[in-house]
C-alpha cells in the first residue's frame, strides 16, 4: 500500500485554457536548439562547429566543469548555428535536421542486471545524465555527487501543467525501466496524486501527495519525505526524463520525444502534440491575434519566450502557455468594480462566492510596483513546506549566508517560490531572488 502525505496549505489556481486530452498538429520547422540554459548550473563548452554532421546521441556540448557530463544532440543532421549572447555565452547549438534520422546505437541493456555504475556510465555515455538535478542548488547534477535518494515527481498541479499520466500512456514499460535503473544507484521515491495510474510502479517507494499546488513540486515532496541537511544531496529528475532513460536501455538509442501541452486562455484549440528537445514549433497558427504572452513552461515557473511566432520546445518544457499581456486592458472604476469573473486570493473580489467554471481568464500584469517587504505571514499560506519562507527570503536579500542555511535554503528551489510569488503584495521576484541566493552559496561553497 503506498504511503500517504497530506499538505495543509498551497493554492490552486484554475485558469482558461486548459490542454484537452488528445493529440493535436503543429507546425515544426526543420532546425532544432539544444540550449544550454535548460541545464542549470551547467558551464557549456561546445564539441561541435558549424558544417558538422552529428548523430542523435552524439553531444553537442559538455559541462566544462565535470568533462564527462555531455549532452547529446536530439536530431541527426548538420550543425548551421553555435549561437552566442554577451560575453560569447552559448545561447544555443542548433542542427537542421535530416530527412533521415540516424542514431548512435548504444546497445540494449537489461537494467535489472546493471550496477549503479553501470547506469551512471550508460547515462554519460548517451549524453543524458545531465537531465538529473540535484539538490542543493536547484542545478543540473555531475557523476561525483552521491545521492542518499532520488525522487521523481510525476504530479504536475502547477496552472495549465501538462498532464503526466496522459504522457505515459503507451510508455509505461519505458518509464519503468528509467526507475529501475534509477534504483540501481539509490532509493527512488515517486510522488503521485490520488488515483494514480502508476501507483503500482515497482523498484520504487510510492508516495501519494493529497493536497493543492504545489504538492507536485518535487522540492515540496522531498521536503515532506526526506529533507537535505548540509553535506548531503539528492537527486530530482523530471518524470519524463525517467522515460528517456528507459528508452535508452530498452531500444539502445537516445529519443528525447516528449508529449507538450499547448494551453491558456489564448489557444484556439488547447491539446497535446508529439515533439522532439529542441523543436522550433510555429506558433502563428495556434494562438490568437493580439497582444499575447508565449510561455515556454506554465504561468507561474516558465520562461517568456523571445519570440512569440516561433518558440523552443525546452529540454524540461512539459507544456507551452498563453495568457493575454493584459497592457490594453481598460478597466473602469478600477479597483472599486465588484469583479464577478477575477481570482482574489483574499476575497478582496466578490468572486470568490460564484467561482468561475471553466477558469478564469489572467493576464500578464503584476498590478502594482515593488515595495517594502511585508512580514505577513503570505509566504506560508502557500508553502507546504517547514520552513519560515519570508525569514528565508529577507535572508537572501540580505546576503547573510549563515541564516540563509539555517532557514532551510539547502531544500528549496526557485520554484518552490512561484505560489508565493504570486500572492506577495510586495511584488517581489522571489523566484530570481531564490536563484541568486542558490547560486550564491554554491560559489560560496566551491
Amino acid at each position: 500500500m503506498s504511503k500517504i502525505v497530506k499538505l495543509h496549505r498551497g493554492l490552486d489556481i484554475s485558469l482558461q485554457g486548459a490542454a484537452a486530452k488528445e493529440k493535436c498538429a503543429v507546425k515544426i520547422g526543420k532546425v532544432y536548439a539544444l540550449q544550454p540554459d535548460d541545464f542549470e548550473g551547467v558551464k557549456p563548452k561546445v564539441v561541435v562547429k558549424e558544417g558538422d554532421k552529428v548523430k542523435v546521441g552524439e553531444p553537442l556540448f559538455i559541462n566544462k566543469a565535470y568533462p564527462e557530463v555531455k549532452f547529446a544532440s536530439p536530431v541527426s543532421g548538420t550543425i548551421t548555428l553555435v549561437e552566442r549572447g554577451e560575453r560569447r555565452k552559448v545561447l544555443s547549438v542548433q542542427v537542421e535536421a535530416d530527412a533521415l534520422q540516424e542514431f548512435v546505437d548504444f546497445g540494449k541493456k537489461d537494467v535489472k542486471n546493471l550496477s549503479g555504475e553501470d547506469v551512471k556510465k550508460a547515462l554519460l555515455e548517451a549524453g543524458l545524465f545531465g537531465y538529473i538535478n540535484q539538490l542543493p542548488y536547484a542545478i543540473s547534477t555531475n557523476d561525483q555527487t552521491a545521492p542518499k535518494a532520488i525522487f521523481v515527481s510525476a504530479l504536475r498541479d502547477m496552472p495549465l501543467a501538462g498532464d503526466f499520466e496522459y504522457e505515459v500512456k503507451g510508455q509505461e514499460a519505458d518509464f519503468q525501466a528509467g526507475l529501475t535503473a534509477l534504483s540501481k544507484i539509490a532509493k527512488v521515491y515517486l510522488g503521485v496524486g490520488e488515483d494514480s495510474s502508476l501507483a503500482n510502479a515497482e523498484d520504487a517507494e510510492v508516495i501519494v501527495f493529497k493536497g493543492k499546488c504545489p504538492a507536485g513540486n518535487v522540492g515540496v515532496q522531498v521536503n515532506n519525505i526526506d529533507p537535505v541537511n548540509k553535506g548531503e544531496v539528492v537527486w530530482t529528475v523530471d518524470p519524463t526524463a525517467v522515460i528517456f532513460f528507459g528508452r535508452l536501455f530498452n531500444t539502445g538509442n537516445v529519443n528525447l520525444t516528449r508529449t507538450i501541452a499547448i494551453a491558456g486562455s489564448e489557444v484556439k484549440n488547447p491539446a497535446y502534440f508529439d515533439a522532439v528537445v529542441g523543436a522550433q514549433v510555429e506558433m502563428a497558427d495556434l494562438i490568437e491575434e493580439g497582444n499575447v504572452r508565449v510561455i515556454v513552461g506554465n504561468p507561474l515557473t516558465g520562461k517568456v519566450a523571445s519570440d512569440k511566432a516561433t518558440c523552443t520546445v525546452g529540454a524540461h518544457c512539459s507544456e507551452i502557455t498563453a495568457i493575454p499581456e493584459g497592457e490594453d486592458a481598460d478597466e473602469m472604476l478600477g479597483w472599486i468594480l465588484p469583479r464577478f469573473s477575477q481570482f482574489s486570493v483574499n476575497r478582496s473580489y466578490f468572486s470568490w462566492l460564484m467561482p468561475k467554471k471553466g477558469g478564469y481568464k489572467l493576464d500578464a500584469r503584476v498590478k502594482g510596483g515593488e515595495r517594502h517587504m511585508i512580514m505577513s505571514g503570505e509566504y506560508d499560506k502557500v508553502l507546504p513546506m517547514d520552513i519560515y519562507g519570508e525569514y528565508l527570503i529577507k535572508a537572501i536579500i540580505a546576503k547573510d549566508i549563515d541564516k540563509m542555511e539555517a532557514l532551510g535554503i539547502y531544500e528549496v528551489s526557485p520554484e518552490d517560490f512561484a505560489l508565493a510569488e504570486f500572492v506577495d503584495s510586495s511584488k517581489l521576484e522571489l523566484q530570481k531572488i531564490v536563484r541568486e541566493g542558490l547560486d550564491m552559496l554554491r560559489k560560496e561553497n566551491e
